[in-house]
């Protein structure tokens, strides 16, 4: 086995909200040496300025008219976790707002706005190693990556698992208000006309519901280093 730094490759992690797409994906990419990329981060940024801008998200000619204005930046930390820049500020505590999550699903559903940051997305695995998670990446975004993996778990227990992440950062919500809002977020990513929720054909599918984080984040290893060769 080589440097695994050496090797470029890519990596699409997709699947619904709670399924543990970012958690899993940051800590492989601390094990792999590799970039993180929260694709679901862009999309919350773009919408927490159209709710700035005091903009409805399903609003969709007056979400798109803000586009060439918006500027959105990424900078990474010493722990080389992301941070989301919304002109200059950091606006990483704010796009993790429980408001932001429907905020972001009625903006991702808009196909001029996947197409004003595909390509930013695409410039990232162009350059480096990355392992990028989101709803299209392996149908979309990254179409030809060496790795697709499609997370899902019943969505009880991705609303369990979202209260108590809430909970933990201060911003609590009812268990009831957490699984009504993710099946709202369920029906509408699967729904939506641009680049609907779905695994890719050459996707590999895991279940995590009845799996806890090390041993769902050691069978991604374990299909990432089969797929890749590590």
């Amino acid at each position: 086995m080589g440097d695994i730094a050496e090797k470029i490759y890519s990596i699409a992690v997709d699947g619904p909200s709670g399924a543990g797409k970012s958690s899993l994906a940051k800590a492989i990419a601390a094990e792999l040496h590799i970039l993180y990329v929260d694709t679901g981060a862009i999309y919350r940024t773009i919408g927490c300025y159209a709710r700035r801008k005091g903009v409805e998200a399903a609003d969709t000619e007056a979400v798109i008219a803000l586009l060439p204005e918006v500027e959105i930046g990424m900078r990474y930390d010493a722990q080389g976790l992301q941070h989301m820049l919304l002109h200059g500020e950091d606006v990483t505590e704010e796009i993790r707002l429980p408001e932001m999550s429907l905020y972001a699903s009625a903006v991702s559903a808009i196909p001029e706005v996947r197409a004003f940051l595909l390509e930013m997305q695409r410039d990232f695995a162009r350059k480096s190693s990355v392992i990028m998670d989101g709803r299209d990446i392996g149908t979309v975004v990254l179409p030809h990556a060496d790795v697709k993996i499609f997370l899902k778990a019943d969505v009880e227990v991705r609303a369990r698992r979202r209260e108590i992440e809430l909970r933990e950062r201060g911003t609590p919500r009812p268990y009831e208000q957490v699984l009504e809002e993710m099946r709202q977020r369920d029906y509408n990513d699967t729904h939506r006309s641009a680049a609907p929720l779905r695994a890719a054909e050459d996707a590999v599918i895991v279940d995590t519901s009845s799996l806890d984080f090390q041993q769902s984040k050691e069978r991604l290893l374990e299909i990432i280093r089969e797929k890749v060769g590590l």
